[in-house]
């Protein structure tokens, strides 16, 4: 199994799913999808693309892992948790899972430079099976105070997006336009001080440049496709892949269709009825390639099971464990084998070795 190439995958949300969508993940996708028969809570029930066996199956020896709760105010477009202190109560459960999961043996936390090290060198043994992660928080709305930052560092926290979806305490998000203003300015330099990553996903085109400019650490996007592609806010501009070029970033490339193909409609269109595959995936790669000259700046930042399931993923991919079909799409492209350990692995790797430093 682990001759198959590495992959680290930039955005999983692992304890969401296990958290409110209360999937085990040490169970096999087909399992999962035979427990959620029947039920209609959520769009994604019973199309569920991620667990620790198919992560296994795939050679996803490490990903980004994130914390995920958004309070919103009463006029937010989208809702969420009432009040920051119940979203940082559901991080702490969240945090909670993952540190089980640890004890279990399950996966492995990555905090520093040593410690990916050993991980790296640990996942090419025969006999292990502890996937690593690195900690972050997508939103940072949970986090009441700076103190609240300190206390999520010590237990293994090195990034965070500042934004999700709508205005948010420290920071606009997609769907929103506006300054990360006092607060975020704060959240930024406590960030730097700390030693932390900026994942620049989801910022608002005036909190991007608003962000890069206070910001003076790492930075990178975990999940995120081109502007030129798709023509919608969530996706950047040329400009802002440029710029993030200038910091060294690296831009993960996400599976929701809606990101991937124009005029998606949610809930109508489907993968059997639109050209959604992996093919657009390495599009959007090409894409970052050749404004880059180079394949430096691309990595995989699948979002798979991010809210969405099979129903709006590419039509060839069935689970995670798919992901390894790209080592064969890409060379078909012209892409060499040091260009797919760079997509697959090395780029993340890069800049994880100067975060983490």
């Amino acid at each position: 199994m682990k001759k198959r190439p590495l992959i680290i995958d930039g955005h999983l949300d692992l304890s969401m799913n296990a958290m409110e969508w209360n999937r085990d993940l040490r169970r096999p996708v087909a399992e999962i999808r035979a427990l959620e028969k029947g039920l209609t809570d959520k769009p994604d029930r019973g199309n569920n693309t991620v667990a620790f066996p198919e992560m296994r199956a795939g050679n996803i020896g490490m990903c980004f892992a994130t914390l995920i709760a958004r309070y919103a105010k009463p006029s937010h477009p989208l809702g969420g948790w009432q009040s920051p202190e119940q979203a940082w109560g559901m991080v702490q459960a969240q945090l909670a899972w993952y540190e089980e999961m640890v004890l279990q043996g399950e996966i492995r936390m990555i905090r520093d430079s040593a410690e990916l090290e050993a991980h790296l060198a640990s996942w090419n043994t025969d006999n292990e099976r502890a996937i690593g992660f690195l900690l972050t928080l997508e939103g940072a709305d949970s986090i009441v105070s700076m103190n609240h930052l300190d206390r999520l560092y010590e237990r293994g926290l090195r990034a965070i997006g500042p934004a999700h979806y709508g205005p948010g305490t420290y920071a606009y998000g997609t769907d929103s336009d506006g300054s990360i203003g006092q607060k975020g300015t704060e959240l930024l330099k406590h960030m730097d001080r700390l030693g932390m990553a900026l994942d620049a996903t989801h910022l608002s085109d005036t909190s991007f440049w608003e962000a890069l400019k206070v910001f003076k650490g790492p930075v990178w996007a975990s999940h995120n496709n081109c502007r030129a592609l798709v023509n919608h806010n969530r996706q950047f501009s040329d400009e802002q892949l440029l710029a993030l070029m200038e910091r060294e970033a690296v831009i993960g490339i996400p599976l929701d269709a809606w990101m991937m193909v124009p005029n998606w409609v949610r809930a109508q269109s489907h993968p059997s009825n639109t050209d959604v595959t992996l093919a657009k995936m390495i599009d959007n790669m090409d894409h970052i390639c050749q404004l880059a000259g180079n394949t430096k700046h691309v990595a995989i930042g699948t979002d798979l099971d991010g809210g969405f399931g099979t129903e709006q993923g590419p039509s060839d991919l069935n689970t995670i464990d798919d992901l390894q079909k790209l080592v064969s799409m890409l060379t078909a492209r012209g892409y060499s084998e040091e260009d797919v350990e760079g997509i697959f692995c090395g780029n993340w790797l890069r800049v994880l070795r100067s975060a983490l430093s």
